[in-house]
């Protein structure tokens, strides 16, 4: 039979080399290279069903076609869940190598397909590696000019000779560090697409806590937060929200140098929604009462709104107390 399938096949255009056995079969498939193998079950020795096994457990094996008799189908689906491409019912005549033939070539068909599919999956991920490299560096870079921008504020900021215009570009140069840590995270960060906003805003609150150290050493800065990944842009615009509403909170809740404390909490909410608080159990204001210029609450609606979300303001017996809702 081994014969007749190698002529019949070798007639229809395939070269084919034959085994007598599971043994010489896998001697065979180690010393050459093959497009395609097909496994007869009733073999001397080792079964095919066993040959198959000793097939798929080498890494880049050629396409398996399972060849059984009539009574032994269950053996052939089992052979299809244990690596076997497809399989062929041995029948008496040409139509049992017609049908090889047909099975074979679609093997072939489905074998190069699957190679194909994963080059392409192979080029993906390393463009997708590339890109992502090339997106850490964009990241890094825009990092480093804005830590170049802040030292040049610093400095402007050291030679002012009004407290007004010094106090302005402090507060310019905490908006800029706010933005500048999303790219430091994003480029520190594996995930090039969403920043960590727990990390991000710790990292953040940290900086205001070092900032504002000697203006209110009374005034305490927590932050509590629910681990959330967000998009860059909703990262910058919490950071920068969050850093207005601190900010106001501690030049203008503890007048005086009073004692007292300052919250953020950052939280899940129901569905995709995500929410960030900011209070103080300080003196609070009267709504309409605007503090300063105004612009720290005009940037926040702003950022807020950037968000697609409004600033809330909550019921607190002392002290102001801020929310915003968002989805991620």
């Amino acid at each position: 039979m081994r014969r007749l399938a190698q002529r019949a096949l070798e007639r229809r255009g395939f070269v084919v080399e034959t085994a007598d056995g599971a043994d010489s079969g896998m001697a065979a498939l180690a010393a050459g290279q093959f497009d395609l193998i097909a496994v007869d079950n009733d073999m001397p020795g080792k079964s095919g069903r066993q040959m198959l096994d000793e097939i798929v457990r080498q890494d880049n094996h050629p396409p398996v076609v399972f060849v059984t008799g009539n009574s032994d189908t269950a053996v052939a689906v089992e052979a299809i869940h244990a690596g076997a491409l497809d399989f062929v019912v041995k029948t008496v005549g040409d139509s049992f190598f017609d049908l090889l033939d047909g099975r074979f070539r679609q093997a072939l068909s489905r074998a190069r397909l699957e190679r194909e599919k994963r080059a392409a999956e192979d080029e993906l991920r390393a463009a997708n590696a590339r890109l992502e490299s090339l997106l850490g560096e964009v990241h890094h870079r825009v990092a480093n000019s804005l830590q170049l921008v802040s030292t040049f504020v610093t400095m402007q900021g050291s030679q002012a000779s009004h407290p007004e215009t010094a106090e302005a570009l402090d507060e310019t140069l905490r908006r800029i560090r706010a933005i500048g840590q999303v790219h430091r995270s994003l480029y520190n960060s594996p995930d090039t697409d969403l920043v960590d906003l727990d990390t991000y805003l710790g990292d953040l609150i940290d900086a205001l806590r070092e900032g504002f150290a000697d203006e209110q050493s009374a005034v305490s800065l927590h932050f509590e937060a629910e681990p959330v990944k967000v998009k860059p842009d909703q990262a910058v615009s919490i950071g920068v929200l969050v850093t207005e509403l601190v900010s106001n909170a501690i030049k203008y809740a503890y007048p005086g140098g009073d004692a007292g404390e300052i919250r953020v909490d950052l939280s899940r909410r129901e569905g995709d929604a995500i929410r960030i608080e900011v209070s103080d159990d300080g003196a609070g204001f009267a709504d309409g009462d605007i503090k300063g210029t105004g612009l720290g609450m005009r940037i926040v609606r702003a950022m807020a709104s950037g968000l697609r979300s409004e600033l809330a303001r909550l019921p607190r017996e002392r002290g102001a107390h801020f929310a915003v809702d968002f989805s991620v």
